[in-house]
């Protein structure tokens, strides 16, 4: 696979900026930067890095074909010319995903059949997929829940192919088995910390921490350690896939990792069950060295000597009753705030607006997008 690949690192909402610097941090020239992503021309060793370090990236797809498809007959016939033996094996497991807009062919499921069609032709053995992307985590694997993705998208009769090079959502680091109440993504926890400011100048504390999320994902990034080091990609099963070159690329990332993290980090949680999940949940990581885990209320806490970050995804309230309650837990957390780190600036992962007010911080807005489906908002604020 020694020609170069168009490429797109999909992102959540309002996370393609940050995945575009860290594309240019590897050494990687976006193309462009869209909602759904950011597009990159790369070698494969290139597509093989991004997956390797990407933090707020949900995946990484390859572009493979792109055509004019106006009947199913044109679709079967320029399907059947997709080069589909570059990226799958004879007699793997392949998923076909579709989505149809603005098209003559609007029938997803008829137009994955022919794909299918197409796809058995070149030996792969398909399963048609019609579920939208799962919430619920699995264990990092090479091809996902049950083979290869392919993703099909028919817009205005151009018919675009993409394979997807990672697997598992690359949020997926391997480490969070444990979690506690309203989990965040890992790829929304490295994308606060990068949002905040947080560049491993100063201490990092989250006073709500839940399962660790947060601070586990600033250990890896204090740390330097590439978040896919740990698990596997699709394009590992790919029949051009370029193992030395993917060797290469493990041995560069663990020669750069520092053998701890340089600042002090902390999370505590006043639920006990939640700062034992944290503390599993770092163990596996392999950061828990790094992160100081304290069981106790937010009026409690004791931040290390600053100017720090205290960064955290506090509840929001969503279920009936939950506001009035957590009216005080937000007054208390800007309390504290004032009273404990002066100078701190302070991050906070917001999916209610009212609650956040509350706090009596100067709050600024720096990020939109959404976690678990819910619209959320960073606002920062210097105490």
């Amino acid at each position: 696979m020694a020609d170069r690949l168009p490429c797109l690192a999909v992102t959540a909402p309002g996370l393609a900026p940050l995945a575009e610097q860290e594309l240019r941090a590897i050494g990687i020239t976006p193309d462009a930067v869209a909602p759904e992503g950011v597009s990159f021309t790369a070698s494969a060793a290139r597509l093989y890095a991004a997956n390797l370090w990407l933090r707020t990236a949900t995946r990484v797809v390859v572009r493979i074909a792109s055509f004019q498809a106006e009947t199913f007959a044109e679709l079967e016939r320029r399907a059947r010319r997709v080069a589909w033996s570059r990226y799958i094996m004879p007699g793997a497991g392949v998923r076909i995903r579709v989505t149809c807009r603005k098209s003559r062919l609007y029938h997803s499921d008829a137009v994955a059949e022919r794909i299918a069609g197409a796809v058995e032709r070149a030996g792969g053995v398909p399963m048609l997929e019609a579920e939208r992307e799962s919430e619920v985590a699995r264990p990092a694997g090479a091809g996902g829940s049950g083979g290869q993705l392919i993703m099909v998208r028919l817009f205005h009769d151009t018919c675009t192919v993409s394979m997807d090079s990672s697997g598992e959502l690359l949020h997926r680091r391997g480490y969070r088995q444990e979690t506690a109440k309203a989990p965040i993504r890992e790829t929304l926890a490295a994308a606060v910390l990068m949002a905040s400011g947080w560049e491993c100048r100063g201490p990092l504390l989250d006073p709500m921490c839940g399962s660790g999320t947060i601070v586990i994902e600033g250990a890896l990034l204090a740390r330097r350690r590439a978040p896919g080091l740990a698990r596997q990609f699709a394009f590992m099963q790919w029949p051009e896939f370029d193992g030395a070159a993917w060797r290469t690329l493990v041995t560069d990332a663990r020669s750069q990792e520092r053998a701890a993290a340089p600042v002090p980090i902390g999370g505590s949680d006043r639920d006990p069950g939640a700062t034992a999940a944290a503390l599993g949940n770092a163990t596996r990581a392999g950061v828990a060295e790094d992160i100081g885990f304290v069981t106790c209320p937010i009026s409690a806490i004791e931040p290390p000597a600053g100017p720090g970050w205290l960064v955290t995804n506090p509840p929001y309230g969503v279920r009936v009753g939950e506001r009035d309650r957590l009216r005080n837990l937000y007054a208390q957390l800007g309390q504290v705030a004032r009273a404990k780190c002066p100078g701190w600036t302070v991050a906070v992962v917001s999916g209610n607006r009212m609650l956040t007010r509350h706090t009596r911080l100067a709050f600024t807005v720096i990020l939109t997008t959404t976690n678990g489906g819910l619209p959320v908002e960073l606002a920062r604020a210097v105490v």
